[in-house]
């Protein structure tokens, strides 16, 4: 599995579409859900579901999974992670609004604010105790190592040429 959650801006829910890119939305539904069930069983106070969700990447190597999120605009300090020993990796954090007006002319913006929670589950054995996670630039980067078992899951199998 090289890439188990991807997001296409371009919704086409047509019945032509291609089995991956289906897949690909079912993905994005489900995390949505999954975050969904998560805000809703929380006390936080002024966040709603949609608002502001980071976009993520997670990606598979022979040696361990990488998650990568877009962050822009928070500071180091206001983000949380945490893995649960099930292996789901919790990504948190807050947005601030920086933006101060006593003014009370009308503006526009579409800059979003408030708290987040992203929920990602890691299908894999994974040594988490060895974990590390880097930030720069508005871009969160974490890598789980492999364990030595998840490692050798996987076999070459040769495939013989029929005589026939």
């Amino acid at each position: 599995m090289k890439n188990i959650s991807t997001y296409s801006s371009s919704r086409n829910h047509s019945s032509e579409m291609p089995a991956m890119n289906r897949s690909s939305e079912f993905n994005h539904l489900m995390n949505y859900l999954w975050n969904y069930l998560d805000a809703s069983n929380s006390s936080t106070e002024g966040s709603s579901l949609g608002e502001w969700e980071p976009r993520i990447q997670v990606v598979e190597t022979k040696e361990a999974v990488n998650i990568t999120a877009e962050l822009p605009g928070i500071k180091e300090n206001d983000l949380d992670l945490q893995i649960s020993s099930d292996g789901y990796l919790a990504i948190c954090g807050e947005k601030e609004n920086t933006f101060e007006s006593n003014d009370k002319e009308a503006y526009f913006s579409e800059i979003s604010y408030g708290s987040f929670k992203r929920t990602i589950p890691l299908p894999w054995d994974l040594d988490y105790d060895n974990a590390v996670a880097q930030y720069t630039n508005g871009v969160l980067s974490v890598s789980i190592p492999k364990t030595p078992v998840e490692k050798q899951k996987f076999k070459k199998i040769s495939i013989q040429k029929n005589t026939n």
